[in-house]
């Protein structure tokens, strides 16, 4: 794979494949790749069954689920500090041509109602999820488990927290630049668990699972400090908070975003409050991991207008 410099020349993009694969983000990882800051990098990543579901004949019941949520990686990013962060900027994702949805007993939402395991199969043809003979969905592609290692005790790649992993978050994808604090030196970043299409909470514990391609550039940011994940699209920022329960998940990316927003302008919190509670979303990722998490967005024409800038 090559890409176009700044210079108009051609050169080798770096690429990372499937085979080196983490189930929890822990700061003991040994690196699958080292990589100066500002390097843009093709990562393989698998499905969240790490693809062990190909057909119907396949069952829930039958799958390792040591290895569930693979992420790929870790990468160790030259220049990245802890109490700094990582700066992803997410060019492009390129999809297999297979996903997979499931539900079932005490799975997600609805799941205290359901008696059984149950599989959805779609195809995924051009940028359309084939749901059935009569239902095709356009695909909106994402990535569910994103982040860096953790300082102390490994996290599972099913859970999220400040240091991201499974925030199920559907505006992490093509075009978004995600920050993540780094909380050990090289930050170790990898990502996986990608979806064809999920909607907001996930409520039947899967979105559109499927395995594929994502390219990334990665900068380290060392004088750039958050205490949780933040995103920015072309429209707005969002902070990213996960909790034990989507209102405390709530609360806090709210505080957090508030106090952010006024320690960079100046302006007073109650102000921002009040012009927060007519412009800002509270939204929710997802409500099916052993943490909740809940994105709190404002737009960025209010935020530049505020002369916020991160």
């Amino acid at each position: 794979m090559s890409i176009v410099t700044d210079h108009g020349l051609e050169k080798t993009m770096i690429e990372l494949d499937d085979t080196s694969v983490i189930y929890a983000f822990d700061p003991k990882s040994k690196p699958a790749l080292e990589v100066p800051s500002g390097t843009t990098i093709c990562i393989q990543t698998k499905d969240c069954f790490s693809g062990q579901i190909q057909s119907y004949r396949d069952r829930l019941g039958t799958l390792d689920w040591n290895a569930i949520n693979p992420a790929t990686g870790p990468i160790y990013v030259k220049g990245a500090k802890a109490q700094g962060c990582l700066k992803v900027t997410i060019h492009d994702i390129v999809l297999n041509k297979q996903a997979v949805c499931c539900t079932g007993k005490n799975e997600g939402v609805y799941g205290d109602k359901l008696e059984d395991e149950y599989l959805h199969i779609c195809p995924v043809e051009n940028n359309s999820l084939l749901w059935d003979d009569s239902l095709k969905i356009p695909i909106k592609p994402m990535i569910g488990v994103i982040g860096v290692a953790p300082l102390g005790e490994p996290v599972n790649c099913g859970t999220p927290m400040e240091h991201g992993g499974n925030m199920d978050n559907n505006k992490i994808g093509i075009g978004t630049v995600l920050y993540l604090p780094v909380f050990v030196e090289g930050a170790l970043f990898a990502c996986g668990d990608m979806h064809a299409l999920m909607g907001n909470g996930e409520i039947g514990v899967s979105g559109a699972e499927i395995g594929g391609k994502v390219t990334v550039t990665l900068t380290a940011e060392p004088d750039l400090h958050l205490t949780t994940p933040m995103y920015e699209t072309a429209d707005e920022f969002g902070i990213i908070y996960s909790a034990k329960s989507l209102d405390e998940a709530a609360e806090r990316a709210v505080h957090t975003f508030i106090e952010l927003v006024s320690q960079r302008t100046g302006k007073d919190a109650a102000e921002l409050t009040m012009l927060f509670s007519i412009a800002g979303n509270v939204e929710v990722c997802q409500m099916v991991d052993p943490l909740r998490t809940v994105r709190f967005t404002v737009p960025k024409s209010i935020l530049e207008a505020l002369g916020f800038q991160l």
